[in-house]
């Protein structure tokens, strides 16, 4: 998704309250339906779902790994972590929301466990690259893990420590992943949801480090 070639010094970090952009107090159009299992998108989900959020770079090909793994439930593709409310994606590319593009994943936990959804996460694209995921560049492909409960805070924090000395001992970098409780999330746009079932050959940026995680 690299429609801007200029990388301003604003996109590259996040905008002060001053700066964001005011936004709207109706949620944008999207779709209802997950366009692969026909599940919906907003719920309501089975009561024994549980749900994070992962930013991994653009939301396309992450959305795409996580809707394939099983126990996973539903994915959608949307906005979170910035200031901005509603917002739209050609607004968010401007770098003046401070949200990041993300996924929401419901499953089971029961088939699959958070701690086998952070080892995926971790070993399938680069934690240590900052406000960037190889070529798309900006605060809105940072990586973040964004938990609703404070268990899941710890379970996520404990994999980053034990990711961050496998890379070491690679010779690898800091790990730059933002782990926060969850803020408000924006579902994107009806075209951005499961956009690489729709387009089968559409760009996809994921680009792990190499390096496995044992959690």
């Amino acid at each position: 998704m690299m429609m801007f070639r200029q990388y301003p010094e604003h996109k590259l970090r996040m905008p002060t309250s001053n700066e964001a952009l005011a936004g709207r107090t109706e949620a944008i159009a999207t779709s209802e339906d997950h366009f692969v299992s026909g599940l919906p998108l907003h719920g309501p989900w089975p009561h024994n779902m549980k749900k994070i959020l992962f930013g991994m770079g653009c939301f396309w090909g992450v959305e795409r790994l996580f809707w394939q793994v099983p126990g996973v439930y539903v994915t959608a593709a949307g906005y979170s972590g910035g200031l901005t409310p509603n917002p739209t994606y050609e607004e968010t590319c401007t770098g003046l929301t401070g949200h990041n593009e993300v996924v929401q994943v419901v499953y089971d936990p029961a088939e699959v466990t958070l701690a086998q959804l952070l080892q995926i996460f971790w070993e399938e694209h680069d934690p240590t690259q900052g406000m960037r995921q190889g070529n798309d560049i900006g605060t809105t492909y940072r990586s973040g893990i964004y938990v609703y409960s404070d268990e899941d805070l710890k379970t996520a924090e404990a994999s980053k420590a034990a990711y961050q000395q496998a890379l070491t001992a690679r010779g690898l970098g800091a790990i730059t992943t933002e782990i926060l409780p969850a803020s408000d999330f924006y579902y994107a746009e009806g075209y951005h949801q499961q956009y690489l079932a729709k387009n089968p050959q559409g760009y996809c940026g994921l680009r792990g480090t190499g390096v496995s995680c044992v959690i």
